[in-house]
């Protein structure tokens, strides 16, 4: 019985999730031909805050981007 993990940042739609575990069902059974009933697949969300690159969190990067002028 294949376990699939995912950790994502919250904030995606129901039918993207759909979407995605409809996706990596798929590449499991094709992979390594786990029956489809056999494969469980849990989404972990974590909130951007709790979420860190460089030492900054995802909340932080996206406010500062938020902030930084557009070229155009």
């Amino acid at each position: 019985m294949p376990l699939v993990e995912i950790t994502i940042i919250e904030g995606r739609s129901p039918e993207q999730k759909r979407a995605l575990l409809s996706e990596v069902t798929g590449a499991v059974e094709r992979a390594i031909a786990a029956p489809r009933e056999t494969i469980r697949i849990a989404i972990r969300e974590l909130p951007a805050e709790h979420w860190a690159i460089g030492g900054l969190s995802i909340a932080e990067r996206r406010a500062k981007e938020a902030d930084t002028p557009k070229a155009g």
